[in-house]
């Protein structure tokens, strides 16, 4: 089952997501630092957001590959084949 998070990814154009992961990177790079200053009351706060930009990337990732022509999406297979094979 999808979580809340991805369908809300999903609803979002292109620039509001590159614009949600450079929020969230900057949110993650402020909450380590406060982290090792200071600690933090909730530890498992730091793997969410993690979790979050992995799921951003994803999505972004997810498009670039939909908009790919069928002579991209070949090559990219021939490689992703001969990254496996060795």
């Amino acid at each position: 089952m999808a979580s809340k998070k991805f369908e809300e990814l999903s609803a979002m154009n292109d620039e509001e997501l590159r614009n949600e992961l450079k929020e969230t990177e900057a949110y993650l790079k402020k909450n380590r630092f406060d982290h090792a200053i200071k600690g933090s009351d909730n530890p498992i706060l730091l793997r969410n957001v993690r979790r979050d930009i992995a799921r951003i990337n994803t999505e972004i990732r997810r498009r670039e590959i939909a908009a790919m022509s069928e002579e991209e999406l070949a090559a990219r297979t021939r490689i992703r084949n001969r990254r496996r094979n060795n």
